[in-house]
């Protein structure tokens, strides 16, 4: 799907006022849009890589959230309560709907949101290609080494990610093999009905909607994976079910944020990371004018 007609799908979710809104710019800003932003009290926005645009009309109200929660849900809220529960919602195409508003607890967890105050609409978009650029320096002798995507964010981690488990499931520019993914906020596949809403290959299995260091554990007993991919480490149980899959001999690739490779060193979950060398080669993200420099350094 082009970009304008992602941002076309993304913006369908939205109550008719807000949708007739976003659909007020031109093809070209369709294409370049990231997000959507509703919060009650000010107009609906949009965000661009070039950072956040108002596009006028009343303020957002609290019953046009809740509108967007029953257009996203196809009117049956109580079959996406678990998402909700995470703050976020999965919409055919992949695009993502993030929620904030008033938590109510149970046990010391969140059991559901309430009263919603904001929404994001975020406009998924398949970047086939995007991998081939690193392809080779992540792939010598044709088979892909242990790796580690890096930086800030907003530079398009996940969609390097995505793209590099398409090329490896797929045998593009290297040997084809078996990727399992732990995909815990469902934006790198985008589960819709057991269905990938975005491309991950033909030999890629995917769990989606657990903690990321369940998920890693579940497809490394249950699927045979080669490769084990995870987006954004975040959590000591995240380093620690790598080093287990590392050490069953599983290649991974991950992302995580960060400035840069010393910015990983001065903190304690990732600097363990690195000294026991889990990953062989780091690509760093950069911007670059509007576009985006990859560096790919090996790390062993």
């Amino acid at each position: 799907m082009r970009a304008p007609e992602a941002y076309e799908q993304a913006a369908g979710a939205l109550p008719l006022r807000l949708k007739e809104l976003a659909l007020g710019l031109s093809r070209e800003e369709r294409g370049q849009a990231e997000e959507l932003r509703l919060r009650v009290g000010q107009p609906v926005s949009v965000l661009f890589p070039w950072g956040e645009r108002g596009l006028g009309g009343a303020p957002v109200d609290s019953g046009e959230l809740e509108q967007l929660l029953e257009i996203a849900s196809r009117a049956s809220v109580h079959t996406v309560l678990d998402q909700v529960r995470r703050g976020y919602l999965t919409i055919p195409g992949g695009h993502r709907i993030g929620l904030c508003g008033e938590a109510v607890m149970e046990g010391g967890e969140i059991r559901t949101l309430r009263r919603l105050s904001s929404a994001s609409v975020r406009v998924a978009r398949q970047v086939k290609g995007a991998s081939a650029p690193v392809l080779d320096g992540l792939c010598p002798g044709g088979r892909l080494e242990d790796t580690l995507i890096l930086s800030p964010p907003g530079l398009g981690k996940t969609t390097l990610l995505r793209d590099l488990i398409r090329a490896v499931s797929g045998g593009e520019g290297c040997r084809p093999l078996r990727v399992s993914l732990a995909d815990e906020r469902g934006e790198v596949a985008a589960l819709w009905n057991g269905a990938p809403q975005l491309e991950v290959g033909p030999r890629t299995d995917v769990v989606e909607g657990c903690p990321k260091d369940q998920g890693l554990m579940l497809l490394l007993r249950a699927m045979n994976p080669q490769v084990l991919a995870v987006d954004e480490i975040t959590a000591p149980q995240d380093v620690s079910a790598l080093e287990a899959a590392a050490g069953c001999g599983v290649t991974l690739l991950a992302t995580a944020h960060g400035q840069g490779l010393e910015d990983l060193r001065r903190r304690p979950l990732y600097r363990g990371m690195l000294e026991k060398k889990l990953f062989a080669r780091v690509v760093l993200i950069a911007r670059e004018g509007t576009g985006r420099k990859y560096c790919v350094e090996e790390l062993r």
